[in-house]
């Protein structure tokens, strides 16, 4: 009986989950991001990767898999080896708003293909207008594309984000037809609007506040239901005459299904721990990003219930697979 617990005993500490816990991460991890670099995606994986990096003594390399509204980097992330060496910032975009308008068959299923790690962060969208636009608020942008109908188009950082969904939302509560037009990103998006190219955007207020500051862009409201204490001058669009518009987008860390419970704990208390630092805080915050703190079960059902929310949400407005 002895030497059937002794055996038994190697064998749980000879199992692979056990052993990779126990010295995990002993090699670079690969913290993939799908959209492009300057971000608020971007942003806030570097930033948690930065610190990952620092208190676990291995390199935390971020990976920049941009297009198709993060659902390449979806993709490659969900057929990634289940050892906690690839991990992934993933947004509402790629898990409750972009799956939610979706009307084909999809390469994978974001409730069963992934992990949910942690939530770390919710970014506020924000509506901003090249200054060469004589508009000053978002009563003005309203009556400047009543009059105009058809003819103003919006640049978000791609289809099926959430600011995608916030501009087609806008142009239906008030009765006007906007065009949209995808970029690969946040910042190609603003890089845009900035070169009078496009005359409106919606888009994270980390990428586009830089250039409010300097009189490059003109803010006009926020889709957040109150004013953003990084910016109270900002008034919600929900304040500016369309009581009730609110859209919020998130960011969180995952890693494919399947991945040993035990590194996906490891994982959750280290982000836990990093995102209650002072300086993490500040530093995101100072980019107009919220740190909101979810662990993975929580999480994975907050994730379950606003893919729910939007599909009924989008279906009842008749804008899936736009």
């Amino acid at each position: 009986m002895l030497l059937r617990r002794l055996a038994v005993l190697v064998l749980l500490l000879g199992a692979p989950g056990a052993a990779s816990a126990q010295n995990y991460p002993d090699r670079p991890i690969r913290f993939l991001v799908g959209f492009v670099a300057g971000g608020a995606v971007d942003l806030t994986a570097r930033t948690l990767g930065q610190k990952l990096g620092e208190r676990w003594g291995q390199q935390v390399i971020v990976d920049n898999r941009t297009g198709a509204g993060g659902a390449i980097v979806m993709q490659i992330a969900a057929k990634a080896p289940r050892d906690g060496y690839t991990i992934m910032m993933g947004s509402s975009t790629q898990f409750s708003i972009g799956p939610a308008t979706q009307t084909g068959p999809s390469p994978y299923e974001p409730l069963a293909s992934f992990t949910p790690i942690s939530q770390a962060v919710v970014s506020p969208i924000i509506l901003t207008v090249n200054p060469s636009l004589p508009v000053r608020s978002v009563q003005e942008l309203i009556q400047h594309a009543k009059t105009r109908p058809g003819q103003l188009s919006f640049a978000s950082p791609g289809s099926g984000t959430g600011s995608h969904i916030a501009g087609i939302l806008f142009g239906r509560t008030i009765g006007v037809e906007l065009t949209h037009v995808p970029y690969k990103g946040g910042g190609d998006a603003i890089v845009a609007l900035i070169g009078g190219h496009i005359p409106l955007s919606l888009g994270a207020i980390s990428t586009a506040l830089p250039h409010i500051k300097t009189g490059k862009l003109r803010a006009l409201g926020v889709t957040e239901a109150r004013r953003l204490s990084i910016a109270p001058e900002i008034p919600t669009i929900a304040e500016s005459g369309l009581p009730g518009f609110e859209v919020s987008q998130w960011y969180g860390v995952f890693a494919p299904a399947g991945i040993p419970g035990s590194i996906a704990k490891k994982l959750n208390g280290e982000l836990g721990n990093i995102l209650a630092l002072p300086e993490t805080r500040d530093r995101l915050s100072s980019q107009g990003l919220e740190v909101v703190y979810v662990p993975s079960e929580p999480f994975a059902a907050y994730i379950k219930a606003e893919l729910k929310r939007w599909t009924r949400l989008l279906k009842e407005m008749g804008i899936q697979g736009q």
